[in-house]
């Protein structure tokens, strides 16, 4: 019919987004949990506090731990007897993967003992499209941004 899009304009007026291997991913049914990085995240102090409610489960000692993401390795160590479980020495897996403010990372459980934890890491691109930009409504949890 005329003026409706036929399935050929959609595929056509759409464009592809190529996804490098394996960049994401479905979560399996293993423990996660997401940030979205700020500042401290991945700026002069470079730090990541576990979510409390993720941090409950994972033990209270300091213990080696390595986030894997496109088949790379980037060993830490995760502090879990402070007040705040932190993985400390991730300033190169930030600046590896030039992570930047309003990114989010979401780290998947592949391996939690005494002796050891491993994370498989996904990274999504906070970058906004340009078209969207002038629609921002707001940039906090009271004043949120919302795209129609």
């Amino acid at each position: 019919m005329k003026g409706e899009p036929q399935m050929g304009d959609l595929l056509t007026s759409n464009p592809v987004i190529e996804l490098e291997g394996d960049e994401f991913w479905p979560l399996s049914w293993k423990p996660f949990f997401d940030v979205v990085l700020t500042k401290t995240n991945i700026e002069h102090l470079y730090q990541l506090v576990v979510p409390g409610r993720f941090s409950a489960t994972l033990p209270s000692c300091s213990i080696p731990t390595v986030l894997t993401f496109r088949g790379k390795n980037w060993e830490m160590i995760y502090h879990g007897s402070s007040s705040h479980k932190r993985l400390d020495n991730w300033k190169a897996f930030a600046i590896d993967n030039n992570l930047k403010v309003g990114d989010a990372c979401v780290f998947e459980q592949l391996e939690c003992s005494s002796t050891r934890l491993v994370f498989r890491v996904q990274i999504l691109r906070g970058d906004i499209p340009s078209e969207f930009l002038d629609k921002l409504d707001g940039d906090n949890v009271d004043a949120p941004i919302v795209l129609e």
